[in-house]
């Protein structure tokens, strides 16, 4: 350990830091190259080749020339997920079934057990009616 100063450590975990902050920055751009609908193949495939020939140099120009364009697309992208998520959460809130008001099963069970309250129903249909409802 005596041949190898602090300095020298400090300087490696940069080296390795900066290394996968380009490779990070190297997938994003080569994931918003694919994504971007805007430009044609051609183009896509020029920013592709760009970006591997000359690694360093095309990312940066990447990210200079198209930069804004990819996070407007980040924000739409994440847009669209949240209202998926929302639409999802919407329709699986929904119950199912129900009296035609779009109530459910629960609210179901509370008619029949109030119904079997008021003496409207006896026990044995109020069975009947809650096996069916369950069913």
């Amino acid at each position: 350990m005596d041949d190898y100063p602090l300095l020298n450590l400090f300087l490696t975990m940069m080296y390795v830091f900066l290394w996968v902050l380009w490779f990070f920055l190297l997938f994003k751009v080569i994931t918003d190259i694919f994504r971007d609908h805007s430009l044609s193949g051609w183009a896509k495939a020029a920013w592709v080749i760009f970006v591997i020939v000359l690694p360093y140099v095309g990312v940066l120009v990447y990210l200079i020339a198209r930069g804004k364009g990819m996070g407007r697309r980040d924000v739409k992208e994440a847009e669209e997920r949240e209202e998926a998520f929302r639409s999802y959460v919407r329709k699986a809130a929904q119950p199912e079934g129900g009296s035609g008001k779009g109530e459910g099963h629960v609210a179901d069970l509370a008619k029949l057990a109030e119904l079997k309250d008021q003496g409207h129903l006896s026990q044995q249909e109020y069975d009947q009616a809650k096996a069916k409802l369950l069913a």
